[in-house]
């Protein structure tokens, strides 16, 4: 039983090393397990802290730039024509006295707009705005003559814009409580812990990228952030999926730690991970390209925006930072522990690891057969009788 113990380690160790000899790019396409992500959790704990100290930082000093959807204001557009935004905002400032929140240009071609986003102004202040803007840039309209109506202007008043912020809070915190319970009821509990908590990374750092760079929240960009987290979410329960498939009675094996058998796991989907998350990224770009680039819509660009961002950040969190994060948790648990030093102990062939026979099926493990054996000398044959685990 010891000699077959060896064996079985043995065997672990020369598939390992033949393993560690594979390319890069052969261990990742293949999942066998050859890339260090569990291991290595220190590094991105270490990583996640100091995205999630910038983006928390960022938040509290420089805040986010909100759009007049959510705290009320004015919005005038216009034909660029090649008007620079430091002459627009200098034009806007000295004929209305308000400094401008916004002054953006979007689009491309004949489909670009200069956008000047500010306070509420009241009807006089607008008025002057747009001869302002007139008499100093003279924008065409759609016949390609100078015209003020080229100008264009709306307001949003402070209580429809609290009252949008209020529906964008509701409905953020009742996603945030749906997915908690399915959580709760599709894992247990080390596997809920982990994956609520990759998801809250998640949002963290898409809202610290925001505050950080300075790009608008607009209603279209909560809504994208919402579709995020859900494919975040969708990534983490394929991880955990496989998690759970091949750590099921992992106990009765010394064949691998809990922590390979996460590792092996996360390996296995990586490409599968990557595979959607290109798929996913290509429309996103194309809708960024050619809807925010060549036809200057707004929305679309926040709403392509926060996608793009969100998920390439969910895809990077479900490897990283979920499995070792659920392994972490698992670790200060007693019987994982006794397992790992069970799994130690078989390595180093002492009598008392237990035997390997955690693949074999329950059939195979019960069969038994006998084959005769033809001795050298030509003498009657003995029987040999073989059993799993033999080799």
């Amino acid at each position: 039983m010891t000699e077959t113990k060896l064996k079985n380690v043995t065997d672990v160790d020369e598939q390992d090393a033949s393993i560690a000899e594979r390319s890069f790019l052969q261990r990742l396409y293949t999942g066998s397990g050859g890339i260090d992500i569990v291991g290595k959790r220190r590094t991105w704990y270490g990583i996640t802290v100091a995205v999630l100290v910038i983006a928390i930082g960022a938040m509290l000093i420089r805040g986010f730039t909100l759009g007049i959807d959510f705290e009320g204001g004015t919005r005038m557009t216009m034909p660029p024509a090649n008007v620079t935004v430091e002459q627009a905002e200098e034009v806007f400032t000295e004929s209305t006295g308000v400094e401008p929140n916004l002054v953006q240009i979007i689009g491309a071609g004949d489909a670009r707009v200069l956008e000047i986003t500010s306070e509420r102004l009241g009807e006089g202040q607008i008025n002057e705005a747009r001869v302002a803007l007139f008499d100093a840039f003279e924008p065409v309209d759609a016949n390609g003559e100078p015209s003020a109506d080229a100008i264009g202007d709306s307001t949003v008043s402070e209580s429809w814009g609290g009252a949008i912020t209020e529906r964008m809070l509701l409905a953020m915190a009742a996603f945030i409580a749906l997915v908690f319970v399915y959580i709760a009821i599709r894992f247990e509990r080390d596997m809920a812990i982990a994956a609520i908590a990759t998801l809250i990374v998640d949002g963290i750092v898409i809202a610290g990228v925001y505050a950080l760079v300075g790009f608008e929240v607009t209603p279209a960009t909560v809504i994208g952030l919402l579709t995020v987290l859900s494919f975040s979410l969708y990534d983490t329960v394929v991880v955990f999926d496989k998690v759970m498939e091949n750590t099921a009675g992992f106990r009765q094996s010394t064949r691998r730690t809990y922590a390979e058998q996460v590792n092996l796991s996360t390996n296995q989907v990586i490409m599968r991970s990557i595979n959607t998350t290109v798929s996913t990224l290509l429309p996103i770009l194309a809708l960024m390209i050619i809807a925010v680039g060549m036809l200057g819509v707004g929305t679309l660009k926040d709403l392509a925006l926060v996608q793009l961002i969100g998920i390439i950040q969910g895809t990077l969190s479900s490897i990283f930072l979920a499995s070792p994060l659920l392994v972490t948790l698992k670790s200060r648990q007693k019987a994982h522990r006794d397992h790992d030093a069970k799994v130690a102990a078989a390595r180093a062939g002492e009598p008392a690891a237990e035997p390997e026979l955690a693949d074999e099926s329950p059939s195979a493990a019960k069969r038994t057969v006998v084959t005769p054996e033809v001795r050298p000398d030509g003498g009657d044959a003995q029987p040999q009788t073989w059993r799993p685990g033999n080799r």
